[in-house]
């Protein structure tokens, strides 16, 4: 493939794209049941507490992929990029719902009786 700005015209061959990791499947077992819980009686304080225990373990595989790659132990950076971006995503989402029950913590505090 050819690129040509005008003035300037360079000849680069793309490199190929990788291969796309395999995505998972969820199984029935793993499907939480509709209006209640899920089937193995999880109650909303443990679906939290697993939650941050995985927040947890992504941000330490982070840590770890990001002193590999200062090192030069790691050979793909990509795996750290990749690493790196889910944990962020992760925080994130973990602060976004945290902001909406502290709303409506407070929006139920401001409720009259």
């Amino acid at each position: 493939m050819a690129f040509s700005i005008p003035g300037v015209s360079l000849s680069a061959q793309l490199p190929p794209l990788p291969p796309l990791p395999p995505s998972p499947s969820v199984s029935p077992s793993q499907t939480p049941e509709i209006g209640g819980a899920t089937g193995a009686g999880a109650d909303f304080g443990s679906s939290l507490a697993d939650a941050m225990d995985k927040l947890g373990s992504l941000q330490q595989n982070s840590d770890a992929l990001a002193t590999k790659v200062a090192t030069g132990e790691l050979k793909n950076p990509h795996e750290y990029l990749m690493a790196a971006q889910e944990a962020s995503i992760s925080t994130q989402t973990a602060v976004a719902v945290r902001n909406k029950a502290l709303e409506a913590f407070n929006e139920i505090m401001r409720m009259p009786l």
